[in-house]
């Protein structure tokens, strides 16, 4: 019976895996050519769709946590924050304070526990969420009408499925 014909793939990550299925015929590349693209993929996303940000003078991971504090609607501590945008504590406070600096962002300490502070974002901090996520939208619009509804569906569902897998195999590791 015959195989299943490949596509001829000529993106970067097509040009790795033959270069080690020529010096190393005996390993099964399959996952490289998942993973490999999943990250080129999310790598130039990254580089394309922080351009808006870098005109609001952001990185993505200080728009990441205003982008947590606006679509939660609520007040949130540093903690939360932290869980909410998968970052470090400390690399939360030294983002807060830079944002707290540029009028974005207020804390408000706990009238219980004055260690505890609550966040919210200013009406400028919204205002700027809410202006930069339209033309965010727009792009990542723009980047997927490459699939059409139905790929972009099925696409969406794959990555849906891998990544419950990958968060429940973390959480049973406690990573």
């Amino acid at each position: 019976m015959a195989q299943p014909v490949q596509p001829v793939r000529n993106d970067t990550v097509a040009a790795v895996v033959r270069q080690w299925q020529t010096v190393r015929p005996d390993l099964d590349t399959g996952p490289m050519e998942i993973i490999g693209r999943v990250n080129r993929c999310a790598a130039l996303l990254q580089q394309a769709e922080d351009a808006p940000l870098r005109r609001a003078g952001l990185s993505r991971a200080e728009f990441d946590l205003l982008g947590a504090l606006r679509r939660t609607g609520h007040e949130l501590t540093p903690g939360e924050l932290a869980r909410e945008t998968f970052s470090s504590g400390a690399a939360v406070t030294k983002r807060l304070k830079q944002l707290t600096e540029r009028g974005l962002v207020e804390r408000r300490v706990d009238t219980r526990d004055r260690r505890v502070a609550h966040l919210r974002l200013t009406d400028a901090g919204r205002d700027l969420v809410d202006g930069i996520m339209p033309e965010q939208l727009v792009y990542e619009s723009a980047v997927l009408s490459a699939l059409d509804d139905g790929r972009q569906g099925e696409l969406a569902d794959l990555l849906g499925e891998l990544l419950s897998r990958l968060e429940g195999h973390m959480r049973a590791l406690r990573v």
